[in-house]
């Protein structure tokens, strides 16, 4: 399911009949875009019965190359993480 995808399915909610494509487009983006924020400013999200997202930092390692099989280095960096919460993991 993509982002457009995920709109008609919030559209086809028979409770949520009264927004227009446009009203649940915002809502989607307003949505990603606030856990985006809050988890770039250090803050986890937490939606229960759904999921975690955390900011997590990777150390630096080292790797290969698949294609040429040379060693390289791979630097530190920052991460989005979601662990999924009890419930998405029962309701698969």
């Amino acid at each position: 399911m993509n982002k457009n995808e995920l709109i008609e399915a919030i559209l086809k909610n028979k409770d949520l009949n009264h927004m227009t494509k446009k009203d649940a487009a915002n809502f989607v983006n307003t949505f990603t875009d606030t856990i985006k924020k809050a988890v770039k400013k250090g803050d986890d999200v937490s939606l229960i019965g759904f999921g975690s997202f955390t900011k997590v930092r990777r150390k630096a390692r080292a790797g290969i190359n698949p294609a040429t099989g040379e060693k390289i280095k791979i630097k530190a960096k920052t991460v989005p993480k979601f662990k999924p919460g009890k419930g998405f993991k029962e309701y698969l």
